[in-house]
């Protein structure tokens, strides 16, 4: 989403004393020298609304010019692998100055603050007449996108309303979740978008909707309610270049670099895919590590996604062999599996059998690979030095300018949708090919199966 932007102009605001905006967060990449505005009221640089990531990962909410305000937490915000509900709540009729604008998330109020410059009272917020834009995913059409996945977007003009009307506790696991019913009012210049799916026809009576200004704007299977694999950026200590949701891993010289998801687990079947998405000679390590292999502490001249406790999958310049051995920095040893070809489009297809420590590989849909049967748990490969309880998380590796892209059930390779989705017996995500019987995808929902 990183150059992917919303717009509209404004007409005449309720009160543009009073906002709340709402949001469900999932970040992507991040860069600590810009801004990522998610949400963005903007006439000119001195008179604007601003909602973002600030440079150091900060929270905060912006208006410079004759009503200036700036509200900004101390707390950072880096988890990729996390949907945020941000709630920003202004009411500058307030008497006090810390309650004209207050920050939540996950419901929770924020209290700590590196900027705590409050509006005065009666203040008219820079929003709410024909000169301004409303922008979502950048700062001003051009420049400071948000990289990530936006769920659930309300902003209501001349209302000021609590977390609780958007959001609500889990009585059984006690998690902070989508509230699908709100009952609240949205004034002259509110919407709700992004709902179900990527539409931004406003779903509130006002048919405030909104166009794409530019990029593309990508439904997925991830979403608030069923949190999908990505990979994390803040494990990827070699470097890989990490894009498109974190569901796409690439390296742009002749060197090896490697990504880390953000989700693992000690048993339980699980299924993704990976496309080849580039036509030169590349090389590819699909895996997983064991938690205990202590990824980070890597030699930095190891450069696999297998070590002492993992394994992988290797695509060596095009075709699929499998590393079996244990020793890391010299004399691999390695199983020729037929000189199994992997063109560029070809899609390889995983289930890690954590139940039983076996690994299963197939090119599309053919046969699975060292005569493979994941639903019988048979075949395939038996992961070594595996037992049950080991805390395993998938992983790969890129060499010689790489791309591959990733579904783990989100229902898509970088940004472009499966072409024919496969059956799925869980129901659990969208892939492009059959999951094998007893399989699940990479996700909250399916770690609860």
């Amino acid at each position: 989403m990183a150059s992917t932007y919303l717009n509209r102009t404004f007409g005449t605001a309720t009160n543009r004393k009073k906002c709340t905006l709402s949001v469900w967060l999932k970040r992507s990449n991040f860069n600590n020298s810009t801004y990522h505005f998610f949400v963005s009221s903007y006439n000119s640089s001195s008179d604007r609304l601003g909602f973002y990531f600030n440079t150091g990962d900060t929270l905060d909410v912006y208006c410079p010019g004759t009503n200036s305000m700036h509200v900004g937490t101390t707390k950072l915000f880096r988890d990729p692998g996390a949907w945020y509900h941000v709630v920003f709540k202004i009411d500058t009729t307030q008497s006090t100055a810390s309650d004209r604008v207050k920050i939540y998330v996950n419901g929770q109020q924020e209290t700590s603050f590196s900027n705590n410059t409050y509006p005065n009272q009666n203040d008219d917020m820079a929003y709410g007449t024909s000169s301004y834009n409303m922008y979502i995913g950048n700062y001003d059409s051009s420049q400071y996108y948000y990289d990530g996945l936006m769920s659930h977007l309300h902003f209501c003009d001349g209302y000021a309303y609590e977390p609780t009307e958007f959001g609500e506790t889990d009585s059984t696991t006690g998690e902070w979740k989508i509230k699908t019913i709100t009952s609240v009012s949205y004034g002259n210049q509110g919407f709700s978008i992004l709902q179900d799916g990527n539409t931004i026809t406003d779903q509130s009576s006002n048919s405030n909707d909104f166009t794409l200004g530019g990029g593309t704007l990508t439904k997925t299977e991830d979403s608030p309610s069923n949190n999908f694999n990505t990979f994390n950026n803040n494990a990827n200590n070699a470097n890989a270049i990490i894009s498109q949701g974190n569901t796409t891993v690439s390296h742009s010289s002749t060197s090896w670099k490697r990504a880390l998801c953000n989700l693992g687990n000690t048993s339980g079947k699980w299924y993704w895919e990976i496309k080849r998405n580039n036509s030169n000679t590349p090389y590819y390590k699909f895996g997983m590590i064991e938690e205990e292999g202590q990824w980070a502490s890597m030699p930095s001249h190891e450069h696999h996604a297998d070590n002492a406790n993992g394994w992988a999958w290797y695509v060596n310049g095009g075709n699929i062999e499998l590393r079996t051995s244990q020793a890391v920095i010299s004399g691999y040893s390695q199983s020729d599996l037929g000189n199994t070809s992997l063109g560029n489009g070809d899609i390889l297809c995983i289930a890690l059998d954590l139940d039983n420590g076996r690994l299963h590989a197939r090119k599309n849909d053919g046969s699975w690979l060292k005569s493979g049967d994941p639903a019988a748990g048979t075949g395939g490969y038996a992961i070594a030095n595996w037992s049950a309880g080991k805390l395993y998380i998938p992983a790969t590796s890129v060499y010689n300018n790489a791309t591959c892209e990733h579904n783990f059930g989100n229902g898509y390779f970088g940004t472009t949708a499966v072409s024919s989705a496969g059956t799925n017996a869980s129901n659990i995500g969208i892939f492009e090919y059959d999951v094998p019987a007893g399989f699940t995808a990479w996700s909250t929902k399916g770690f609860n199966e």
